[in-house]
């Protein structure tokens, strides 16, 4: 969520869009404490979430668009903002394959300093539709979750767990005396990603734009990745890269559950 700092108050959350705040409103009413909209505005959707706020008496207030700009951000919000509560981060052990609801095969995605909103919305996206059971982000040099985040995931940020760690190499250790096994991604110099026979316990490392994995995260990897490619572009997008990492992990289990044997 977008956060907004005005002198006096303390920051405001909030999420734009019709579909991410009907999304909001759907899933966690009790979340959404108030909603800003344009006068005039209708549509379908729009109608829904005015009948949602009033059967969960959520405030809405009309107020104009450059209002709107200023609540979220930027001029991209659709003539609709709703105020929320702060995003709340998972605990790591909600993570983890023992935790709850976990299926038996756990994939954690891990970012060593992310820095591009859209590019973690559009890996949290992903990861949601893989299978992944969490997202782990450090506290420090990252993106964290604002509404640029919940938008480019499609709302995939409300159904999978995102955990904020002080000590990403540490986390990844402790990952490591729980049996997972930790794949970094590179751009050369791994192995074909197609041709890994993953575990089931796999912590998928992706580096920041730019400069990729940074040496002490690098020294934790057990194994190393690469994305075959053609063409004279050396790499590819960090949330491209890894959307095809991850189905490629999906497709490999998948593979292994109806033949019953690693690939």
């Amino acid at each position: 969520m977008k956060v907004r700092n005005e002198p006096g108050k303390r920051p405001a959350p909030v999420v734009y869009g019709v579909h991410p705040l009907w999304e909001a409103i759907r899933d966690n009413p009790d979340d959404v404490l108030s909603i800003h909209v344009t006068p005039g505005r209708t549509g379908a959707r729009i109608q829904q979430i005015r009948e949602a706020a009033e059967r969960f008496s959520i405030p809405v207030v009309e107020a104009d668009r450059l209002g709107l700009n200023a609540l979220a951000g930027t001029e991209n919000h659709q003539g609709i903002v709703g105020v929320v509560r702060p995003f709340a981060y998972a605990d790591l052990s909600e993570l983890l394959p023992d935790a709850p609801g976990s299926p038996p095969g756990s994939l954690l995605v891990a970012l060593d300093g992310i820095a591009d909103p859209q590019n973690l919305g559009a890996i949290i996206r992903s990861a949601h539709c893989f299978g992944a059971t969490g997202v782990i982000v450090p506290q420090d040099r990252s993106a964290t979750v604002t509404a640029t985040v919940a938008k480019t995931s499609a709302g995939a940020v409300r159904h999978l767990p995102v955990a904020r760690v002080t000590n990403l190499a540490r986390t990844l250790d402790f990952l490591k005396g729980r049996g997972f096994w930790v794949y970094g991604a590179e751009a050369e110099t791994g192995r074909d990603v197609r041709a890994v026979a993953f575990a089931d316990k796999v912590a998928l490392v992706m580096g920041g734009e730019g400069r990729g994995l940074r040496e002490l995260v690098r020294k934790k990897c057990d194994f190393f990745l690469t994305i075959p490619m053609i063409g004279n572009i050396g790499s590819l997008n960090v949330s491209v890269a890894a959307g095809i990492i991850m189905a490629e992990i999906f497709r490999a289990r998948r593979e292994r559950g109806k033949t019953g044997r690693d690939l």
